[in-house]
Parts: C-alpha cells; sequence; structure tokens
C-alpha cells in the first residue's frame, strides 16, 4: 500500500554520539561471545576429527541441537545476551554515530513509514552494522525499535552463531524477509556490496576502497515498491580490523556468492585465527534521506536506474565530506 507524505521544512542539527573506548576484560569477553564464536565453531570441528568418540558425539549432538532449535531460543534469556554484548561492544570498538540530519528520521516515524538504511564498505566483516541494534537507540522512535541488521543466510543455518546473530539483532537478507519487513512498516539495515567486495580487496592498491555497487540494484526495486526512503550510510575504520589472507580469482568469487560467504584466513586481536577484530575505533555517518516514490508491481527500469544512481551520488559525497576527519584524504572511494 502506497502512502503520500509531505517533508518537513524544519531541519535539526547534525546529532553526533560518541562512545569512551574500553576494550577491557568484560568489553573483550562480550565481543568474543559474538564475533569469536566463528574460531569457536571452527576449533570444534577440528577437534572433533581428531577427538575420542565421546567428544565427537558430543560435539554433534550439541551442533545437531542448536540447528534445531529456534534461532532466538532461549527466548528473552538470548535477547537479555545479546543487549548485554552489543552494550559491551558500543565500548569496545568506541562507538561513534552521525546523523547528519535528525529531522528526516523523525519526518519517517510521524509518516508511518520505515526505512532502508544502505551501509558500505563490506570490507572482511562489515561488524560495525550491529549499531542498528535496538538496544544501543542509535535511531529515534520506530526506527530504533524495529531495526534489523539484514545479512547472508548461510550464517544462519551454522550452530550456536544461528543464536548468537539472533539476539543481537541479525536476520537473513533474503528477498522475502526483506520485502515482508518493509510491508510492515519495519527498519532494515544492510551491505548491498555484500561478500563481493570482500574478493575485490586488494593489498597491494591500500588508497583504493572499493564498492561492489553498480549492478545491486534489487533494493532499490523493493524501496520503489513501497516508496521507502533509502539512507545512505557510510561506515569507517573497518579497515586494520583483520590481517588475512584471501583467496583471488573467479572460481573464489562464483563459491563466495554459492554459499554466502568467502573462505578465507583471517587473524583478530592478539593474532588468533578467525578470532575477535582489533579494537578499531568506528565511525557509522548517516546521510540524508532519499525519497523514494512508491510505484507499486511494475516498475520501470528507468526508475530503479534513476534512484540507484542517486544513492551512489550521494553515498560518494558522504564519504568525500568525512573522508579528511576520519583519516581516509589519502583514499580513493571506486565503485565496480
Amino acid at each position: 500500500m502506497c502512502e503520500s507524505s509531505k517533508p518537513s521544512k524544519l531541519k535539526l542539527k547534525t546529532k553526533v554520539t560518541e562512545t569512551p573506548q574500553d576494550a577491557g576484560l568484560v568489553p573483550t569477553i562480550a565481543v568474543s561471545c559474538w564475533m569469536g564464536m566463528n574460531g569457536f565453531v571452527t576449533s570444534l570441528i577440528l577437534y572433533s576429527l581428531i577427538a575420542p568418540p565421546l567428544h565427537r558425539n558430543i560435539i554433534i549432538g550439541l551442533f545437531t541441537a542448536s540447528l534445531i532449535l529456534p534461532p532466538r531460543f532461549p527466548g528473552k534469556i538470548g535477547v537479555w545476551f545479546g543487549n548485554w554484548i552489543m552494550r559491551n561492544a558500543q565500548k569496545y570498538f568506541a562507538l561513534k554515530t552521525t546523523i547528519e540530519n535528525e529531522q528526516d528520521f523523525h519526518d519517517i516515524n510521524a509518516q508511518g513509514k520505515t526505512a532502508i538504511f544502505a551501509c558500505e564498505p563490506h570490507d572482511i566483516l562489515p561488524y560495525s552494522v550491529f549499531c542498528f541494534n535496538p538496544h544501543l537507540k542509535v535511531l529515534p522512535g520506530r526506527l530504533g525499535e524495529t531495526s534489523k541488521c539484514l545479512m547472508t543466510g548461510a550464517i544462519f543455518n551454522v550452530p550456536f552463531m544461528k543464536q548468537v546473530y539472533s539476539w543481537v539483532g541479525g536476520a537473513p537478507v533474503d528477498k522475502k524477509t526483506f520485502r515482508g519487513r518493509l510491508q510492515r512498516k519495519e527498519c532494515v539495515a544492510f551491505i548491498p556490496g555484500g561478500v563481493q567486495e570482500v574478493t575485490l580487496i586488494d593489498p597491494k592498491s591500500p588508497n583504493d576502497l572499493i564498492l561492489y555497487l553498480k549492478n545491486r540494484k534489487g533494493f532499490v526495486k523493493l524501496a520503489l515498491e513501497n516508496g521507502t526512503p533509502i539512507v545512505p550510510v557510510f561506515m569507517f575504520h573497518l579497515d586494520g580490523s583483520f590481517k588475512y589472507l584471501i583467496p583471488r580469482g573467479k572460481l573464489a568469487s562464483s563459491v563466495a556468492r554459492k554459499i554466502g560467504f568467502l573462505p578465507l584466513l583471517m587473524f583478530g586481536r592478539f593474532g588468533i585465527p578467525f578470532g575477535i577484530p582489533n579494537p578499531q575505533k568506528i565511525h557509522v555517518v548517516f546521510g540524508e534521506k532519499i525519497d523514494v516514490p512508491c510505484e507499486g508491481e511494475n516498475i520501470p527500469n528507468e526508475s530503479v536506474d534513476k534512484y540507484h544512481a542517486l544513492y551512489l551520488q550521494k553515498l560518494e559525497e558522504l564519504f568525500e565530506k568525512h573522508k579528511h576527519a576520519e583519516g581516509y584524504g589519502h583514499r580513493t572511494l571506486k565503485i565496480m
């Protein structure tokens, strides 16, 4: 159902929120319970290959139980634990958020709409989308209350990670979930460049920041179906979170597209393989909303191309505006 609305003429000042950094014991444990789950699951799999039969059977049983149980099991306890993780992740990464025009978000709430937050870059892991967790109250009103980070469905097919990423506010990025949330006026945040951006990272060209966006237009079509505003979001300082070895070539890209993630070797804090990221100071910048008309089901390609190009333009402008203050002055944005 398409609804008409009039934008507010009032513009609030830019809102900046900063968190003092604490990468001590408790925040490190909390982030380990979340992002360290990659290494935990990998370690259990490797151990099961050499473990005594009893240990192997226990591991298989735990994996099976996790896959059978619902994503949010055990309900309120899991959500409470996820909120605890997010509070400490906010400290660990010294989360800073800049909202260019907070009135945009108040207008969206007042109009009974929602928004698509299209975030970049992906880097090795786009963990800074954790700022959309409702418990952190980064976004005002219903936008913040209903926000979900949509990510590769592969995560929700992995034991333990399935539950943990659900507790912290994640959901699969498939079209059915995406469309359903927009129709229910629920906020979504995701990385349109996806895993393909990981395959394009080139250590030989460290000054190039490559975004895989030219052919990523599906979210624009979904926005046009519902008249949902698109908000460009740029996330600074993800790079440097991990050291890594990335497989190259067409085969690697094909595998990544097929399974929803790129198998790679990465080293986090303390040099631990598949461990937690280094405690980077993350800055997430929210650009001004792009108003999108409601065109129903029969959307011409011209409309998709128009608003996709506008999104790319606004995203690039956002990067250029903030890059010098963030120490990215020597870097060039390349959209492929």
